[in-house]
Protein backbone atom coordinates (compact mmCIF):
# COMPACT_ATOMS: atom_id res chain seq x y z
CA UNK A 1 0.00 0.00 0.00
CA UNK A 2 2.82 2.41 0.85
CA UNK A 3 4.42 1.71 -2.53
CA UNK A 4 1.17 2.64 -4.28
CA UNK A 5 0.85 5.90 -2.35
CA UNK A 6 4.49 6.73 -3.09
CA UNK A 7 3.99 6.06 -6.81
CA UNK A 8 0.89 8.25 -6.95
CA UNK A 9 2.68 11.02 -5.10
CA UNK A 10 5.62 10.72 -7.48
CA UNK A 11 3.29 11.06 -10.47
CA UNK A 12 1.76 14.14 -8.92
CA UNK A 13 5.16 15.77 -8.45
CA UNK A 14 5.87 15.26 -12.15
CA UNK A 15 2.63 16.98 -13.13
CA UNK A 16 2.37 19.89 -10.71
CA UNK A 17 4.51 22.96 -10.09
CA UNK A 18 6.06 23.52 -6.68
CA UNK A 19 3.33 26.03 -5.79
CA UNK A 20 0.62 23.50 -6.61
CA UNK A 21 2.42 20.89 -4.54
CA UNK A 22 2.48 23.31 -1.63
CA UNK A 23 -1.29 23.69 -2.06
CA UNK A 24 -1.66 19.91 -2.15
CA UNK A 25 -0.18 19.50 1.30
CA UNK A 26 -2.66 22.08 2.62
CA UNK A 27 -5.62 20.01 1.45
CA UNK A 28 -7.87 18.00 3.75
CA UNK A 29 -7.45 14.23 3.91
CA UNK A 30 -10.42 13.46 1.62
CA UNK A 31 -9.19 15.84 -1.08
CA UNK A 32 -5.60 14.61 -0.83
CA UNK A 33 -6.90 11.10 -1.41
CA UNK A 34 -8.88 12.27 -4.44
CA UNK A 35 -5.81 13.99 -5.92
CA UNK A 36 -3.67 10.90 -5.41
CA UNK A 37 -6.29 8.75 -7.12
CA UNK A 38 -6.71 11.23 -10.00
CA UNK A 39 -3.24 12.75 -10.50
CA UNK A 40 -3.82 13.55 -14.18
CA UNK A 41 -7.17 15.26 -13.51
CA UNK A 42 -6.26 17.23 -10.40
CA UNK A 43 -4.77 20.25 -12.17
CA UNK A 44 -7.81 20.65 -14.41
CA UNK A 45 -10.14 20.29 -11.42
CA UNK A 46 -8.29 23.12 -9.65
CA UNK A 47 -8.66 25.34 -12.71
CA UNK A 48 -12.39 24.61 -12.86
CA UNK A 49 -12.81 25.24 -9.12
CA UNK A 50 -11.21 28.67 -9.52
CA UNK A 51 -13.34 29.33 -12.60
CA UNK A 52 -16.48 28.38 -10.66
CA UNK A 53 -15.68 30.90 -7.95
CA UNK A 54 -15.19 33.64 -10.55
CA UNK A 55 -18.45 32.86 -12.35
CA UNK A 56 -20.38 32.59 -9.07
CA UNK A 57 -19.00 35.95 -7.95
CA UNK A 58 -20.15 37.48 -11.25
CA UNK A 59 -23.64 36.01 -10.86
CA UNK A 60 -23.83 37.40 -7.32
CA UNK A 61 -23.56 40.93 -8.75
CA UNK A 62 -26.67 40.42 -10.87
CA UNK A 63 -30.35 39.90 -10.04
CA UNK A 64 -30.47 36.49 -11.71
CA UNK A 65 -30.43 34.57 -8.43
CA UNK A 66 -31.39 35.27 -4.82
CA UNK A 67 -29.34 34.86 -1.71
CA UNK A 68 -26.06 35.49 0.02
CA UNK A 69 -24.37 32.25 -1.01
CA UNK A 70 -25.30 30.28 2.11
CA UNK A 71 -27.90 27.61 1.48
CA UNK A 72 -29.70 29.56 -1.25
CA UNK A 73 -29.92 29.88 -5.05
CA UNK A 74 -26.40 31.29 -5.33
CA UNK A 75 -25.08 28.38 -3.28
CA UNK A 76 -26.98 25.91 -5.47
CA UNK A 77 -25.56 27.55 -8.59
CA UNK A 78 -21.98 27.23 -7.38
CA UNK A 79 -22.26 23.49 -6.77
CA UNK A 80 -24.24 22.67 -9.92
CA UNK A 81 -21.99 24.72 -12.20
CA UNK A 82 -18.88 23.21 -10.59
CA UNK A 83 -20.07 19.67 -11.21
CA UNK A 84 -21.26 20.41 -14.75
CA UNK A 85 -17.90 21.89 -15.73
CA UNK A 86 -16.00 19.09 -14.05
CA UNK A 87 -18.03 16.51 -15.95
CA UNK A 88 -17.28 18.32 -19.21
CA UNK A 89 -13.55 18.15 -18.55
CA UNK A 90 -12.79 15.09 -16.37
CA UNK A 91 -15.90 12.91 -16.58
CA UNK A 92 -18.87 12.11 -14.38
CA UNK A 93 -17.32 9.56 -12.02
CA UNK A 94 -14.27 11.65 -11.15
CA UNK A 95 -16.41 14.78 -10.77
CA UNK A 96 -18.87 13.06 -8.44
CA UNK A 97 -16.12 11.61 -6.27
CA UNK A 98 -14.52 15.06 -5.91
CA UNK A 99 -17.87 16.48 -4.82
CA UNK A 100 -18.20 13.76 -2.21
CA UNK A 101 -14.65 14.41 -1.01
CA UNK A 102 -15.63 18.06 -0.54
CA UNK A 103 -18.59 17.08 1.64
CA UNK A 104 -16.39 14.78 3.74
CA UNK A 105 -14.10 17.76 4.16
CA UNK A 106 -17.08 19.81 5.33
CA UNK A 107 -17.81 17.30 8.09
CA UNK A 108 -14.21 17.56 9.22
CA UNK A 109 -14.60 21.35 9.11
CA UNK A 110 -17.66 21.08 11.33
CA UNK A 111 -15.81 18.95 13.86
CA UNK A 112 -12.97 21.47 13.92
CA UNK A 113 -15.44 24.42 14.00
CA UNK A 114 -13.80 26.13 11.03
CA UNK A 115 -15.82 28.31 8.66
CA UNK A 116 -17.00 27.40 5.17
CA UNK A 117 -18.43 30.39 3.29
CA UNK A 118 -18.71 32.25 6.58
CA UNK A 119 -20.58 29.56 8.54
CA UNK A 120 -19.87 26.16 10.02
CA UNK A 121 -21.31 23.50 7.67
CA UNK A 122 -24.01 21.11 8.88
CA UNK A 123 -25.76 17.94 7.71
CA UNK A 124 -28.59 19.61 5.80
CA UNK A 125 -26.14 21.86 3.94
CA UNK A 126 -24.20 18.76 2.91
CA UNK A 127 -27.42 17.03 1.78
CA UNK A 128 -28.30 20.10 -0.27
CA UNK A 129 -24.85 20.24 -1.85
CA UNK A 130 -24.88 16.55 -2.82
CA UNK A 131 -28.34 16.93 -4.41
CA UNK A 132 -27.26 19.99 -6.39
CA UNK A 133 -24.05 18.24 -7.41
CA UNK A 134 -26.11 15.45 -8.97
CA UNK A 135 -28.33 17.92 -10.81
CA UNK A 136 -25.28 19.69 -12.16
CA UNK A 137 -23.81 16.41 -13.40
CA UNK A 138 -26.91 15.85 -15.53
CA UNK A 139 -26.69 19.21 -17.31
CA UNK A 140 -23.87 18.25 -19.67
CA UNK A 141 -21.62 15.42 -20.82
CA UNK A 142 -17.88 14.87 -20.97
CA UNK A 143 -16.48 16.60 -24.03
CA UNK A 144 -19.66 18.66 -24.56
CA UNK A 145 -19.07 21.78 -26.64
CA UNK A 146 -21.62 23.90 -24.79
CA UNK A 147 -20.03 27.23 -23.89
CA UNK A 148 -19.43 28.36 -20.32
CA UNK A 149 -22.05 31.08 -20.83
CA UNK A 150 -24.52 28.57 -22.18
CA UNK A 151 -23.88 26.25 -19.26
CA UNK A 152 -24.27 29.14 -16.83
CA UNK A 153 -27.79 29.84 -18.09
CA UNK A 154 -28.61 26.14 -18.20
CA UNK A 155 -27.84 25.97 -14.46
CA UNK A 156 -29.79 29.16 -13.72
CA UNK A 157 -32.82 27.85 -15.62
CA UNK A 158 -32.71 24.58 -13.68
CA UNK A 159 -32.68 26.55 -10.42
CA UNK A 160 -35.67 28.65 -11.50
CA UNK A 161 -37.48 25.45 -12.50
CA UNK A 162 -37.05 24.10 -8.96
CA UNK A 163 -34.72 21.24 -9.89
CA UNK A 164 -32.14 22.22 -7.26
CA UNK A 165 -32.53 22.39 -3.48
CA UNK A 166 -32.13 25.36 -1.13
CA UNK A 167 -32.59 25.81 2.61
CA UNK A 168 -35.81 27.51 3.66
CA UNK A 169 -35.35 31.10 4.91
CA UNK A 170 -37.46 34.18 5.54
CA UNK A 171 -36.99 37.53 3.80
CA UNK A 172 -34.40 38.55 6.39
CA UNK A 173 -32.27 35.48 5.69
CA UNK A 174 -33.19 33.67 8.91
CA UNK A 175 -33.48 29.88 8.67
CA UNK A 176 -36.97 28.38 9.01
CA UNK A 177 -38.34 24.98 9.93
CA UNK A 178 -40.47 23.14 7.37
CA UNK A 179 -43.60 24.55 9.03
CA UNK A 180 -42.29 28.10 8.70
CA UNK A 181 -41.08 28.78 12.23
CA UNK A 182 -37.93 30.87 12.67
CA UNK A 183 -34.99 28.94 14.08
CA UNK A 184 -33.06 30.50 16.93
CA UNK A 185 -29.47 30.88 15.60
CA UNK A 186 -28.12 29.93 19.03
CA UNK A 187 -29.75 26.53 18.71
CA UNK A 188 -27.78 25.83 15.53
CA UNK A 189 -24.36 26.38 17.08
CA UNK A 190 -22.30 23.20 17.33
CA UNK A 191 -25.01 20.94 15.87
CA UNK A 192 -24.43 18.81 12.78
CA UNK A 193 -28.10 17.74 12.75
CA UNK A 194 -30.74 20.45 13.10
CA UNK A 195 -34.27 21.37 12.02
CA UNK A 196 -33.50 23.44 8.94
CA UNK A 197 -35.68 22.56 5.95
CA UNK A 198 -34.78 21.76 2.33
CA UNK A 199 -37.14 23.05 -0.35
CA UNK A 200 -37.11 23.23 -4.14
CA UNK A 201 -34.91 26.01 -5.52
CA UNK A 202 -37.87 27.97 -6.92
CA UNK A 203 -39.55 28.19 -3.50
CA UNK A 204 -38.16 31.58 -2.54
CA UNK A 205 -40.08 33.57 0.07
Amino acid sequence: MRKIVFLLLFLSTQIFSQSNLDDFFKLSGPKKTWVLLHPFKAKKSLEISNETNRVADSIKKTSLLDGDGNGDQEDAFRHAYWMARLRQEIGKTAARSLGRAHEKENYQTFKKRKLEDGVVPDEISSTMDLWNNEQGLELTRKGSTISKKGLTFRVINAIHQGKMKVIKKDTNGSFLTCDGKKIDPQKLIGKWKNNKCLVNSNKII
